[in-house]
């Protein structure tokens, strides 16, 4: 780090020492039509890294080497200028609109030539910087929530390890089956494998939340299988987050927030600074930030209790008296949950360096460390737990409240003696395990690129890393009894990777362009144990230690190679296609092709297009070798399951075969109008079919002992078996639309508009899981109605995204409305009865979000955000299952309505969300304020 510091001190001296002769330059910038500012632009000195960008009132300030003659003066929208400055330092451009223009940004993502968004085949969304801040979200990952309507995230009502990774997805196809890209280099998975009953479950994905959004240029997302051109993970798309390069001016960004009911407090600091040195530069960003816990705990349902922990004697039975008596004092039953609180410090840095006349040196490097802080369920005094299991009051057990050192074989007074050796309990009131994780991520890439007789090269190498590490404090292994601490390390995870990739293009002639190139990937992941403590016999309370011989380091290695190819057959028709082959260490084999086509139509105003392809997606390590004992809720209680690997002999007696590839067929078509330079909207239709879809097994159990299930079952001491399988064919279409309508004179200021959203008409699993023979032999399935109601209904059926942007001298007005469709959860398929027949079902909402800037000089300016402005909550509701008639007639009942909803919000204390987690955040409205410092 000194050294990297070092260097960085001297990149920044020489580039003082090369602007040393400078004069500057200001100016405005103003549309020629009506002569109203242009924010945005960008202003560079020609032949020189120097640039700039125009502020609210379209006015610049740049400083520019003494020889510079021209600036370069561009905008999407607008034909490119070049301006004289000889003997000038106050210049005034007023620029044309082109429809010409209206594809300038050119997209990165994808492989072969580059092209603009309307030349492109693919649909790809393109999001600056300043769209991701105007959301006010504290994280990258949550400012796409509210930018892009195929992105889903929330915050999982859980909060133990999920509290350093939120699953997202594009498409409802999960977290590991979207390619990330830092500047087109892949970057490296999380450690954690997703294992909680929310959306994403069983899966892992890149960290986004670790990218500081400052260090953000802008973030292109293509819509579409991308197998063919990247390799695994693509099937539903890829998103590049593109860094900043050329440095233009240091920022500082001071930022504060809190929710409305006063807990979840922001606080942040960034700085995004660099120098220019010659031609070329140095960009980085250091943020530090701190998230306090928000709490949005549930009051307790008596009656849902009862029945769960009871003794079924009425409110006068000894057990339910002891429930009633803790609860008139603690209502929330001392739960906190909500959110977790997290620390994190985030470092980023890219580079580039030119060589000769046509090459470049390039290089970027993040390193995040982050610690998160949050609180498993309060274990209230008269839950009774053996090996890790609620049960109801042991019969006959004497009053553990009073010192029963006359028995100390009861079950009951071995959970006493055991937590008040162990100094968690005052009393017998009960106590709440805490959860802390410490996660550090890291990327960097070293390339060079160049050109020679036509011929393009890109050569680099890529490193990626992510480790947790957990605590667990307060709590106890009662197996353990005096001799056990109150603080425990149930180990943790790693997972770290190489790549090298090789890509060439060449045009070869006006119009065919070829590229070709290779990847060779190595990956690691490791799976670190806990101290003994915590996994001894029961193990630790809340969260059991991985066991020492579950602990393992596994690699792989893979190697790619692709061949792409485009001809525009005329100026306005291009097809394009891209074949594919990869071998894998572990599994084999996998080929893949993709063909696509553009066709445009009345002077570019209409453009069509579609694509074909296969993809597939490699199970990922974490998949194949993970193997632990996990405490989760499920019927109202806290159980403890067993997840056995793809390679243990518990999984070959189980019949599990060896995880292979998933398998996917992509198809979309769409149309994209650009009716002006300020007028545009695109539709995209999109079908994917993935086959072997790998799926996280059901919680399986058989009231057979002498089963084979039930062997395996009483050898661990388990309750049931989970595992790995390729277990369903699924199949997802839906339409992509995208409106914008910019350039409005509205009054003194300009408005503009823009309409996004998408439409999930299918998402299902076709036919029947592949069950093995085993588990059919037990009466079982490897997918029960829950876990396929997860898969199809866990994410909305639908998400509009409505957003006004109106800027006005010096102030600057973003409103975005975002309606959130459906989502439904089967979370009660276990219980038998009315329990299979009726899902919880989220109502759409609307969420208003209201971002104000105000640029008080070119120096310093500010923006207050207020999210969730109207306060909406998420809401749900019981339904019954395709109407029927039983879950009905129990909806309609009071009683068995409170019985019903008690159970899937673990009588109460989940109450907003539920264990799933639902459309988006149950905090409610939140404030965010940010103070701009430019210097």
């Amino acid at each position: 780090m000194k050294r990297f510091l070092l260097l960085v001190s001297v990149c920044m001296l020489a580039g003082v020492q090369a602007f040393a002769q400078t004069r500057s330059v200001s100016g405005t910038v103003k549309d020629k039509s009506d002569g109203s500012p242009i924010p945005g632009v960008n202003i560079v000195a020609k032949g020189s890294s120097s640039g700039t960008a125009t502020d609210n009132d379209g006015r610049f300030v740049l400083s520019v080497p003494e020889s510079t003659t021209t600036l370069v003066v561009s905008f999407v929208g607008y034909a490119t200028q070049e301006v004289s400055i000889v003997g000038m330092s106050t210049v005034s451009v007023d620029m044309d609109a082109s429809s010409e223009q209206l594809g300038e940004v050119v997209v990165t993502v994808g492989r072969g030539s580059q092209r603009t968004i309307i030349d492109t085949p693919l649909p790809v969304d393109n999001f600056s910087n300043r769209d991701l801040a105007t959301t006010g979200q504290f994280t990258f990952d949550k400012a796409l929530q509210y930018r892009v309507p195929s992105f889903n995230t929330v915050n999982t009502p859980v909060n133990d390890a999920t509290t350093l990774l939120d699953p997202y997805e594009i498409r409802n196809l999960g977290p590991s089956r979207t390619l990330i890209l830092i500047n087109g280099k892949r970057k490296n998975l999380s450690s954690l494998l997703y294992v909680q009953f929310s959306p994403g479950r069983g899966e892992t994905g890149a960290d986004l939340s670790a990218i500081p959004t400052d260090a953000i240029k802008s973030v292109e997302i293509l819509r579409d299988g991308a197998s063919a051109q990247y390799g695994s993970d693509a099937i539903a798309g890829v998103m590049n987050v593109i860094l900043k390069d050329k440095y233009e001016y240091t920022t500082l960004n001071v930022t504060s927030g809190v929710t409305s009911k006063g807990d979840g407090g922001t606080y942040g600091l960034s700085l995004n600074s660099g120098a220019n040195f010659g031609k070329g530069f140095l960009n980085y960003t250091i943020g530090l930030s701190q998230t306090d816990n928000a709490v949005r705990s549930g009051i307790i349902d008596l009656e849902t209790e009862y029945a769960t922990f009871g003794d079924g004697a009425g409110v006068t039975g000894p057990g339910n008296a002891k429930i009633l008596s803790f609860l008139n004092t603690n209502p929330t039953g001392g739960n906190i949950n909500g959110t977790g609180a997290v620390s994190a410090a985030k470092f980023l840095a890219n580079w580039g360096m030119p060589i000769g006349e046509t090459g470049m040196i390039y290089g970027n490097g993040a390193y995040v460390a982050k610690k998160v802080v949050s609180n498993a369920n309060y274990r209230v005094p008269y839950w009774r737990i053996d090996h890790g299991l609620l049960h109801t009051p042991v019969p006959g057990a004497p009053d553990y409240t009073q010192n029963q050192s006359s028995d100390p074989t009861n079950p009951a007074q071995i959970e006493y003696l055991a937590d008040q050796a162990a100094g968690v309990y005052n009393g017998y009131v009960g106590y709440m395990p805490t959860f802390e994780g410490d996660l550090t991520d890291y990327n960097a890439t070293l390339g060079i690129k160049n050109e020679s007789n036509g011929w393009h090269h890109d050569v680099s190498f890529t490193i990626g890393g992510n480790q947790q590490t957990y605590s667990v404090n307060n709590t106890v292994n009662r197996s353990l009894r005096k001799a056990g601490p109150t603080s425990y390390k149930p180990g943790g995870y790693n997972f770290r990777h190489q790549v090298f990739n090789v890509d060439v293009t060449k045009a070869v002639s006006s119009d065919i362009n070829i590229g070709f190139g290779a990847e060779a990937r190595n990956e690691t992941y490791e799976i670190i144990a806990g101290d003994t403590a915590s996994y001894s016999l029961e193990g630790a309370n809340s969260f059991p230690g991985i066991r020492a011989e579950n602990a393992r380091t596994n690699s792989r290695f893979n190697l790619g190679a692709y061949f792409d190819a485009s001809w525009d057959i005329t100026e306005n028709f291009l097809i394009q296609g891209t074949v594919r082959a990869e071998r894998y260490s572990d599994f084999g084999n996998a080929s893949v092709w993709k063909v696509s086509s553009r066709y445009k139509m009345l002077d570019d105003k209409l453009v069509i297009r579609g694509s074909a392809s296969t993809g597939f997606r490699a199970p990922t390590l974490h998949q194949i070798y993970a193997q632990s004992t996990q405490a989760s809720f499920a019927g109202g209680t806290i159980v403890l399951s067993g997840l056995f690997n793809n390679i243990s002999k518990e999984a070959f007696a189980l019949g599990i075969p060896k995880l292979t590839a998933e398998k996917s067929d992509n198809y979309t078509i769409g149309a994209g109008v650009n009716l002006n330079s300020n007028l545009s909207f695109t539709l995209d239709y999109y079908n994917i079919t993935i086959s072997d879809r790998i799926v996280y097994s059901s919680s399986i159990s058989t009231s057979d002992p002498s089963s084979t299930l039930g062997q395996i079952m009483a050898a661990g001491g388990l309750t049931s078996v989970q595992f790995f399988i390729n277990g369903v064919k699924t199949a997802t279409e839906g339409l992509d639309f995208v409106a914008n309508y910019k350039g409005i004179n509205l009054g003194p200021g300009r408005l503009g508009i823009n309409l996004a959203g998408n439409w999930n008409i299918l998402n299902k699993v076709v036919g029947a899981p592949n069950d093995p023979q085993v588990i059919k032999d037990a009466g079982a399935t490897i997918l029960n109605a829950q876990a396929i109601s997860l898969l199809q209904e866990g994410r909305p059926k639908y998400k509009v995204i409505l957003g006004f942007d109106y800027s006005i001298n010096k102030f600057n007005v973003v409103l975005n409305n975002t309606l959130f469709g459906p989502t439904g959860f089967q979370d009660l398929d276990n219980g038998g009865g009315i329990m299979n027949v009726v899902k919880q079902t989220f109502e759409p909402a609307v969420v208003t979000d209201l971002n104000v800037g105000y640029a008080f000089s070119k120096n310093l300016s500010a923006s207050f955000t207020v999210n969730n402005l109207l306060n909406v909550l998420p809401k749900w509701k019981l339904e019954a299952i395709h109407g029927n008639p039983t879950g009905e007639a129990a909806i309609a009942n009071p009683t068995d309505r409170a019985l019903l909803e008690g159970f899937l919000t673990f009588s109460g204390r989940y109450r907003i969300l539920g264990y799933n987690g639902s459309q988006f955040s149950q905090l409610g409205t939140t404030f965010m304020g940010q103070l701009t410092f430019k210097f």
